[in-house]
């Protein structure tokens, strides 16, 4: 599913704890984790919970992507993300799952 559109998405294998950490310290981009991995399906970007601007959306899924998150492609015009739970899980093993539960603990 390459798309000229979108970038290459980096093997979860070649990213660094840093840059996981890095790319969900930020409560949006939690989020947008969280709602992917409630999901029974990929979403479109503009369907996501968020409380930022179209723009500042797109610079947290370009983060995600990177971090080796998310894997974006094309359905029709539209620009989907699907968690990249499989990779990420046989890279750190645990680790998302450790996010998002602390992610629903109250402060």
């Amino acid at each position: 599913m390459d798309d000229d559109r979108i970038p290459p998405h980096p093997d979860p294998r070649d990213v660094t704890l840093q840059q996981i950490l890095e790319a969900l310290v930020d409560p949006v981009r939690r989020s947008i984790v969280t709602q992917l991995r409630a999901a029974s399906a990929d979403i479109k970007c503009g369907s996501f919970d968020l409380p930022v601007s179209k723009s500042t959306a797109t610079h947290h899924f370009r983060v995600l992507r990177e971090a080796g998150l998310i894997r974006q492609y094309y359905q029709g015009t539209a620009r989907m993300n699907a968690l990249r739970r499989d990779e990420f899980d046989a890279a750190f093993p645990g680790l998302l799952d450790a996010i998002v539960a602390a992610e629903r603990v109250p402060a």
